[in-house]
């Protein structure tokens, strides 16, 4: 889940604030789940959540003013529904990013140094989870979060958006999910607060939903921050349900061992 769970340049969540209004009522719920229900349908029902892991590889790049800026490869390896590690390369150096639930640890190749991550960091993760499509249709959030219809949203060319909404009993975060009429997923949007304690609206944008093996994934989704676009991620490739060893998630005693290409 690159698209919603990468740290460094595409996870910079600090928290998600509730926006939005008025409490659920049941026919909003089951309303809500109707549509949840749809777009797992249409991702591959069964297969969609029966899978066990996610191995990607593609571009990542960074956008100013609608051109990028500049562009790296990644690989990411994901197994549901908490572990992930994620490696850029650019220009011949590769950096790592690792999380196990409540743990985590990274690569710097420009230092040449491993650490274990900041609480921060590992909080960053934890809430990127809550923003993602996969926590949303594979129901990660229940027992978590209340789910909801908040109503159509414009979409494009005349078209709108049926929206849901989790809503979070710990601390009342909020995301927004929509779906077009023929249950395809078209974006989550949420808020957060900046470092500098400026509220913005994030959105991730879903795009080329391509069938792999009865399962269907977007292949890009565009990052946009208060309206403007700020990153891409396309995959080239997505397996699923590729076994994985605990050792792809584990600490590595040197940088040397860090160094080595990921082989599933």
């Amino acid at each position: 889940m690159l698209k919603t769970l990468l740290l460094g340049p595409l996870s910079i969540f600090l928290f998600v604030t509730s926006v939005f209004a008025q409490p659920p009522t049941s026919k909003n719920d089951e309303k809500a789940e109707a549509i949840v229900s749809k777009a797992i349908q249409l991702l591959g029902g069964t297969q969609y959540l029966k899978a066990t892991s996610q191995y990607g590889r593609g571009k990542y790049s960074q956008m100013k003013e609608g051109a990028v800026v500049s562009f790296q490869s990644f690989s990411d390896v994901i197994v549901y529904p908490d572990k992930e590690r994620t490696e850029f390369k650019v220009n011949g150096v590769k950096s790592v990013q690792t999380n196990v639930g409540n743990t985590g640890w990274v690569f710097d190749g420009d230092m040449d140094k491993i650490r274990d991550q900041t609480e921060k960091q590992i909080r960053d993760f934890k809430n990127s989870l809550r923003v993602s499509l996969d926590n949303l249709l594979r129901g990660a959030w229940r027992n978590q979060a209340a789910l909801s219809y908040a109503g159509r949203r414009p979409s494009t060319l005349g078209r709108r958006n049926d929206v849901v909404r989790l809503t979070f009993s710990d601390d009342g975060a909020v995301i927004e999910f929509e779906f077009a009429d023929d249950g395809v997923p078209a974006k989550a949007v949420y808020k957060r607060t900046t470092a500098d304690g400026e509220e913005v609206t994030e959105e991730d944008r879903y795009a080329q939903f391509v069938d792999v093996n009865g399962i269907k994934a977007p292949f890009i989704i565009d990052r946009y921050t208060n309206g403007k676009q700020n990153s891409r991620i396309n995959y080239e490739t997505i397996e699923f349900n590729k076994s994985v060893p605990d050792s792809v998630f584990a600490k590595p005693s040197s940088p040397k061992d860090v160094k080595k290409d990921i082989k599933l």
